[in-house]
């Protein structure tokens, strides 16, 4: 797509932030970067408070990169930030300022830098939007995010979902265009090595529940599933940080008396190491009670490893059931059929080939193509 030289700001998650939030955020800058544009990325000086951020760190202590221009200046707890940063975008006339909205905690800050930043009539504020209505709720949502999304000219969203929500708040311009690869974890490696960088055996078969655990992802659906489905020789490796009370979870394993089947690694796992988990495995299980779409199905895509999903949100949107693996019901019984048709057979092969292919539909280009066509249609408007 022909597009013209842009000026850029993406505000939003970025280093030294760590998570899919801040990868997505640096992915698009390096693609508008390949294109000729040039972009500036405004992050965190402070993005939770201690007191309300449920992990052990915010941040990691890798080098910024290199090839980004990152600058510190946002603080989502003081206005005085806010005025700043918007009265900067005003100034320096960005022909695009780009936001990632993922929480009404978010609204009041992003509200703000997005109304200043607009008010020079020559501004556009797009947004990349995963959520409208949160996954766990809250008395102030909705004015919350009334105010941030009043104050967009245009959005991409991810699911028809998150669409027909957004359209309860908004008449702005919106494409979809799906969430590309988590292509920044690199490539596969050999199950042996991924084994052995894991301290796992490589004589066991390997289930995969990946990501920070949130009480609306099921774990406890799939810990119930899996003392249904249970298999010699087979393991369910429990990969990320709790997010929310780890005791009921591992009760729950004690009670299915699941303690050797389950291997829990209860840690943010850094991007370097992200790799063995989704190569040492068979297939990764998603069993959300709630979800719009999710990072983690791109990351199966990366490393071509199947993929067990609730039917719940748009993440059968995303997931083509019977191709590179299952669409289930988001119940026990649901997963638990799942797991012995996927290891049915030849199935597990069948779908990672697949999956080689329909990963094409989901790139950083696609993306960007995406938001300079929304852009092009905002900037006729005016």
């Amino acid at each position: 797509m022909e597009q013209r030289r842009m000026k850029i700001a993406i505000v939003g998650p970025a280093h030294p932030y760590r998570g899919g939030l801040a990868s997505i955020m640096e992915s698009m800058a390096r693609e508008f970067q390949s294109r000729g544009h040039e972009v500036d990325i405004f992050t965190f000086t402070l993005q939770y408070p201690a007191l309300l951020f449920p992990g052990k760190s915010q941040t990691v202590t890798t080098p910024p990169p290199a090839d980004l221009k990152i600058s510190r200046e946002l603080s989502t707890v003081n206005p005085l930030s806010w005025w700043r940063l918007g009265r900067k975008l005003r100034r320096e006339r960005y022909d695009m300022v780009l936001m990632k909205y993922w929480t009404p905690f978010m609204a009041p800050c992003f509200g703000s830098v997005a109304r200043l930043a607009r008010s020079n009539g020559h501004t556009k504020v797009v947004c990349q939007i995963d959520n409208v209505e949160p996954h766990e709720h809250h008395i102030i949502d909705k004015p919350c995010n009334s105010y941030f999304l009043g104050s967009v000219d245009g959005y991409i969203y991810m699911s028809e979902q998150v669409h027909s929500e957004l359209r309860s708040y908004s008449s702005a311009p919106a494409l979809f265009s799906p969430h590309p690869l988590f292509d920044n974890f690199g490539k596969r490696v050999p199950r042996e090595d991924a084994c052995r960088e894991l301290g796992l055996d490589t004589g066991q078969r390997y289930t995969l529940f990946f990501g920070l655990i949130r009480d609306y992802k099921g774990l406890d659906t799939l810990l119930d599933a899996w003392s249904e489905f249970r298999r010699d020789g087979h393991k369910l490796i429990i990969a990320g940080e709790f997010y929310t009370s780890r005791e009921p979870y591992i009760e729950q394993i004690k009670r299915l008396d699941l303690g050797d089947e389950v291997i829990l690694h209860d840690i943010f796992v850094p991007d370097d190491r992200v790799k063995y988990y989704f190569s040492a495995a068979d297939c990764v299980v998603l069993p959300y009670k709630t979800a719009t779409q999710s990072g983690v199905t791109q990351i199966c895509y990366n490393f071509c490893t199947p993929v067990i999903v609730t039917n719940v949100g748009g993440l059968a949107e995303i997931i083509p059931n019977g191709r590179v693996g299952y669409v289930c019901e988001p119940s026990a019984a649901g997963v638990a059929k799942a797991l012995e048709n996927i290891y049915k057979d030849d199935n597990i092969a069948h779908f990672a080939e697949a999956m080689s292919e329909e990963r094409k539909r989901f790139t950083w280009q696609g993306m960007c193509d995406h938001i300079e066509e929304l852009y092009s249609m905002l900037s006729t408007e005016r």
